[in-house]
């Protein structure tokens, strides 16, 4: 699948002679809001893009797929997980691995914010499309309000 226009319109673009970005210190974008809770710096590079998400305590994505492969580095937190049939806890140290077009979800437990890296190619954006086709927002627990 070709990117769409507008996709990843406020990613930082990589530069030459630019190789340090603070990815916690930049705009805080929306990281497919029409399905996701997740917000984040997101840099673009040439072949890859790279972006850390945070996600609050009972919110996240709802399920979804998008047409390149994904790798999320968790660094704080808790994610509850799904790709494909496989569910699971992923906490600090652990790496998902979502390959392209399999339906998955995260969203973060407990207390704390969730916050993770996510490494994509740069054969799509940063988001998916959700897979019930609505763009009704975030996956939200019971009691979560909307941002």
């Amino acid at each position: 699948m070709n990117r769409q226009a507008g996709d990843n319109v406020h990613a930082v673009k990589a530069e030459e002679e630019r190789y340090v970005y603070d990815l916690a210190e930049m705009e805080q974008l929306p990281i497919g809001g029409h399905y996701s809770s997740g917000r984040g710096g997101i840099v673009e590079g040439e072949r890859v893009q790279v972006a850390l998400v945070r996600k609050k305590p009972g919110t996240g994505s709802r399920l979804h797929t998008h047409p390149n492969e994904q790798f999320n580095f968790v660094i704080k937190g808790e994610l509850q997980v799904r790709v494909g049939d496989v569910e699971g806890l992923a906490g600090p140290g652990t790496l998902i691995h979502i390959p392209a077009n399999v339906e998955h979800y995260t969203y973060a437990t407990g207390k704390e914010d969730a916050e993770y890296y996510a490494v994509k190619d740069t054969s799509h954006a940063m988001y998916g499309e959700p897979v019930d086709g609505e763009n009704s927002g975030p996956f939200l627990e019971a009691g979560q309000e909307p941002e």
